[in-house]
This record gives C-alpha cells, structure tokens and sequence, in this order.
C-alpha cells in the first residue's frame, strides 16, 4: 500500500480509489460507499448519481484526461488524484498547474503513480499538497530529502509567482 505524505507528514489514507475491473464500464460499475476517488469516465458517465449518493467526492485524473472536462465540477471534489504512470511521464505536472492557475482549484491536489522522493519538490511547486509515494518506498526519508533539495528557486510557479530576479529587488 502506497504512503501518504500530507502536509509534511505520513499519514493514514481513508480514501479508496474506484478501479474499472476487467468486463466494467463506466456506466455498470458498482459505485461503492464512502470516500472514494472516481475515475473521469465513472464520473462522465454517472455524474448526477454519485453527487446525489456522495458527501465526499473524489476524481482521480489519468495522463490523457482534460481538465476542461471537469472544469465546471471541481466544487464536487474534496480530493483530484493524478497519476504519474512512470517517472519520466511529466503531463501530471501540466494537470496540476492548471487546475491551480487556471482553474483555481483549492481542494486537495494528490499525486498517486510512480512517485518517488525526488519529484516532489517540483511537484510541490505545481500546487501538490498530498503524495502517494510508490510502494515500497520510504516517506520519512522522502520527507526528509524530497521537498528542499535547492535553496532558492529562480522560475515563477505555483507556489512561488514571482520569479527570483523580482524578488531580489523587491
């Protein structure tokens, strides 16, 4: 089971995410109760009923999802999930610095995938706030060593919109 890393620290996950198993679809599904994250196609599909059955909703955002698809609904989500399929696939990066700039989505922005220590300080830029390192991994050394490696930052992001040259003479 993956680790959670929330707010600088290891933490218990009370979400599960909704898997389509082989022989689903989004529309037969069984929609389980509790806090769960569903996929953009459960949510395309069954938009109405899962806000009508649901007090906390989440999505989880694959590599090839729009955001523009979901763009009117983030208010539905307490938590968007994107996946990070393997390390070097960076459009999830892309995802959640639209959902934050563009979008101006304030709820929970979880990386889940292949996350590794040394993503997420850039992660952290983008506007992540919650990390589901890969299995096996250590979140405490993750912790330790993944959110500082550099002292200064020179680029606008997220997190930080003024670039350093601004900043400096400020």
């Amino acid at each position: 089971m993956a680790q959670l890393i929330k707010q600088g620290n290891v933490t218990v996950d009370t979400w599960k995410t909704l898997e389509i198993g082989e022989g689903e679809t989004p529309e037969t599904i069984a929609l389980p109760a509790g806090d769960v994250i569903f996929p953009l196609a459960v949510w395309l599909a069954r938009r109405n009923e899962i806000v009508s059955c649901h007090k906390r909703i989440g999505l989880l955002l694959l590599p090839d999802d729009k955001v523009e698809e979901i763009a009117a609904d983030l208010e539905y989500f307490v938590v968007v999930a994107v996946h990070f399929p393997k390390f070097v696939d960076g459009r999830g990066y892309s995802t959640a610095a639209l959902l934050r700039q563009r979008y101006h989505y304030q709820g929970e922005l979880r990386a889940v995938g292949d996350v590794l220590h040394d993503q997420l300080f850039f992660m952290q830029r983008v506007g992540f706030d919650s990390y589901a390192l890969k299995d096996g991994k250590d979140a405490i050394h993750a912790i330790g060593k993944g959110f500082a490696p550099f002292s200064e930052t020179y680029q606008a992001s997220t997190d930080q919109p003024e670039p350093h040259f601004r900043r400096r003479t400020a």
